[in-house]
């Protein structure tokens, strides 16, 4: 594992925390609602997306917006499937190390998905489908069940 402390990594994990409880909390959804289930926060995170005026937006609006994404994809995947944050090497990355997602798989393979990756392929591909969005990090981690499946 990289060289990071702890404590580094309870900062980012806590700091991910507050930023998607904030984005919640901006677009009209409480802590609580939130809480109970991550889901609730598609169709006013979608609608917000949807009416965001890209055209208009600065380099600064958009790193917000992959920032809020990517706490909301990896929020998402702690909640609703016990994944957690751990490091990566990187030796592209300016630290040396990335923040990820793990989580164990349906095939009880341990995996791992970059959130800002996710979150990257999503804002190339405009129109941005929260839905989507959230599916395509699943099925990196083997998370979704198959079609026709039973959960």
């Amino acid at each position: 594992m990289a060289a990071v402390s702890a404590s580094d990594l309870q900062e980012w994990i806590e700091g991910e925390r507050r930023n998607i409880l904030g984005v919640a909390d901006m677009l009209g959804v409480s802590y609580d609602v939130y809480n109970r289930d991550p889901m609730t926060l598609i169709p006013a995170l979608q609608n917000y997306v949807s009416r965001a005026p890209f055209d208009e937006f600065e380099q600064s609006d958009w790193i917000t917006l992959h920032a809020d994404l990517m706490s909301y994809v990896a929020d998402y995947l702690i909640q609703k499937h016990g994944a957690s944050w751990s490091v990566a090497d990187d030796s592209a990355a300016p630290r040396g190390y990335r923040f990820v997602i793990e989580a164990t798989g349906r095939d009880g393979h341990t995996r791992r998905v970059d959130p800002f990756d996710v979150v990257g392929k999503e804002l190339g591909s405009l129109p941005i489908d929260i839905t989507r969005m959230l599916a395509s990090a699943e099925l990196t981690l083997n998370l979704a069940s198959q079609a026709g499946e039973s959960e």
